[in-house]
């Protein structure tokens, strides 16, 4: 039986690998987008008045002006975002600025291709629309994907993410002489799991709630534990976890210790 701890968005790779994901909120590409294009209109104003002082000297005349303006257009929200977004893999000055990176749906990595397909449709998309086609198609896609996205296969992955802080149970004292006859070795592998990712996650969780999948994980936790201990559910899933968690270290360490007995034993031989 799942429960909502469980529950985290993954993407399955070329090798059939699940990784564990997270896509950058709405408001963060917004955000992000929103420097990438001040980023290309400062760069075009900055080719804008390049081209009037060009004029003005009588350096060019009409015909290349308009030669020039669509060139510097091409140049800032084409050839800029693409060559940044390649360089910096999958980046650009606003994803870093958010924490974000743009990836294949599959998770890996972005090529030109997929860069040139979402410049490409991003001046239809949010220059000559003034961002709103993408605001709409990014509203309503799951992971805040625009129009470029879902035609080059990406979206934009989070990779800012907090770090987090290792969370060792540590055993109740009014369960400490329990412990030392417990037997948790029938406990199956994923109801552990289970055990542990609760314990990590309870801190942050409703009160109710957070009681509530405490029982559910001593009712399924109790019949592969002997002898049952007396406390509350939270105390005991934390004595469990600390138990087995124990007795691991130990049989690793044993498995270590036989590993070098027979190495030197080889050697001597």
């Amino acid at each position: 039986m799942s429960t909502p701890i469980e529950a985290s968005e993954e993407v399955l790779s070329g090798e059939a690998v699940a990784i564990d994901v997270q896509p950058l909120g709405f408001f963060l590409r917004v955000l992000g987008a929103l420097i990438d294009m001040a980023l290309s209109f400062g760069l075009y104003v900055l080719f804008l008045f390049l081209r009037i002082w060009m004029l003005d000297a009588g350096l060019i005349d009409d015909a290349i002006d308009r030669i020039l303006n669509v060139s510097s257009m091409v140049v800032c929200f084409v050839v800029v975002p693409v060559a940044l977004e390649v360089s910096l893999r999958g980046r650009s000055l606003g994803k870093l600025a958010v924490g974000g990176r743009i990836v294949r749906v599959d998770g890996g990595a972005t090529g030109f291709r997929h860069a040139f397909i979402r410049a490409l449709l991003g001046v239809l998309e949010i220059y000559m629309t003034f961002g709103s086609v993408a605001l709409l198609t990014g509203a309503f896609t799951a992971r805040s994907q625009r129009l470029g996205d879902l035609v080059a296969g990406t979206y934009s992955q989070r990779v800012r993410t907090p770090k987090l802080v290792p969370h060792e149970p540590a055993l109740p004292p009014m369960l400490a002489e329990w412990a030392g006859v417990a037997d948790v070795a029938r406990l199956p592998d994923r109801l552990a799991r289970r055990i542990s990712q609760f314990l990590r996650t309870a801190p942050q969780m409703m009160p109710q709630a957070r009681a509530r999948i405490a029982d559910q994980l001593v009712a399924e936790a109790l019949p592969f534990v002997s002898p049952r201990p007396i406390a509350p559910a939270e105390q005991v899933l934390a004595a469990i976890t600390v138990i087995r968690r124990g007795r691991e270290r130990r049989a690793l360490q044993i498995a270590d210790e036989r590993a070098e007995r027979l190495s030197g034993r080889s050697i001597g031989a």
